[in-house]
């Protein structure tokens, strides 16, 4: 089986958005935080650590066997 034919599949860096905020919700006081990346994973309004990402909003669809 030669190699010549293959080309392994690659991922475009350029069309990735990492600076697309994230929204999750303070463990203690319950406020929405938008976070990028890079920033520090604090409360903005009482300082809290905890936060919880939200569920995502497409659908997901399993498929059972």
């Amino acid at each position: 089986m030669s190699g010549q034919g293959y080309a392994p599949p690659t991922r475009d860096l350029s069309t990735l958005n990492y600076e697309k905020p994230v929204t999750y919700s303070c463990g203690d006081c319950a406020s929405k935080v938008q976070l990028k990346r890079g920033d520090p994973i604090r409360c903005l309004q009482c300082g809290h650590r905890v936060l919880y990402k939200e569920r995502t909003t497409r659908m997901v669809q399993f498929e059972a066997r």
